[in-house]
């Protein structure tokens, strides 16, 4: 069963100016897949039309087989981390967000939400933090902390939007070997400029600049120069498939 099934599918801000364009695409169950492309090629538009938050100009889209309305509940997804701002909120009332969209109370979390997300911290070694403020917390584990909320409402599909661009290398390596182990029980979409880091967790790659470049187990360099506009090296499947030294980007926003 797919997932996620869009099939040419339009969308975006500005009808005559589409971000995507008939973007046709299917994931599955325990899939990881990679979302790779320019800035501006429409990423991030792409995860909102998944999640139902932009309608499409034309095209269709499912998700668990119904329209994203009905059944966005059964998706986590895990944000850009922002700077650090000052925000009094605790990590356990974060994570206790999660619950909401299955049990629809409003912040008024039972016993059993609060023993979930307790939970869900336990199993990404940060319940210790529980009654820290997040801006007290470094990069790393603001993003557990968000995974944990995302995995809080017991998700079947996490959707991830670059949430390691503000993090070190050695978080980031440590941010995907999680992923890896949480890809044993539910399908990951991940969007990321690096996929030279993640290329030997995930099972497939999407490249997208406005359109689908190419979807598969494997990615040509004809492929993302063609979705970058600009020249790379490529270290092909078998490293495996490993994008490095792009330079001269020249898309727009």
């Amino acid at each position: 069963m797919n997932l996620i099934s869009l099939e040419n599918v339009t969308a975006g801000y500005n009808r005559e100016h589409p971000t995507i364009k008939n973007v046709s695409l299917d994931v599955g169950e325990n899939d990881f897949l990679a979302v790779i492309g320019p800035n501006g090629g429409g990423k991030t538009t792409l995860i909102k039309v998944i999640l139902g938050l932009i309608t499409p100009f034309s095209g269709t889209v499912e998700l668990f087989g119904e329209p994203p309305v009905r059944s966005r509940k059964k998706v986590g997804y895990v944000p850009q981390i922002v700077p650090s701002r000052t925000f009094p909120v605790s990590v356990l009332d974060v994570v206790l967000m999660g619950r909401l969209s299955s049990t629809k109370k409003f912040g008024r979390y039972s016993h059993t939400d609060r023993e979930a997300a307790i939970d869900k911290l336990e199993k990404l070694g940060v319940d210790h933090l529980a009654s820290k403020r997040m801006d007290q917390l470094s990069g790393g584990q603001k993003q557990r902390v968000l995974i944990a909320r995302a995995l809080a409402g017991e998700p079947r599909l996490l959707l991830l939007d670059e949430p390691v661009a503000s993090v070190d290398s050695e978080t980031q390596q440590n941010f995907y070997n999680l992923l890896a182990e949480l890809n044993e029980h539910l399908s990951v979409v991940l969007v990321t400029h690096d996929v030279g880091a993640v290329s030997s967790h995930v099972k497939s790659i999407a490249c997208i600049n406005t359109k689908l470049v190419s979807h598969g187990e494997t990615i040509s360099q004809h492929d993302v120069e063609k979705a970058y506009g600009c020249p790379f090296e490529l270290i092909a499947h078998g490293v495996p498939h490993r994008v490095i030294g792009i330079r001269g980007d020249t898309s727009h926003e």
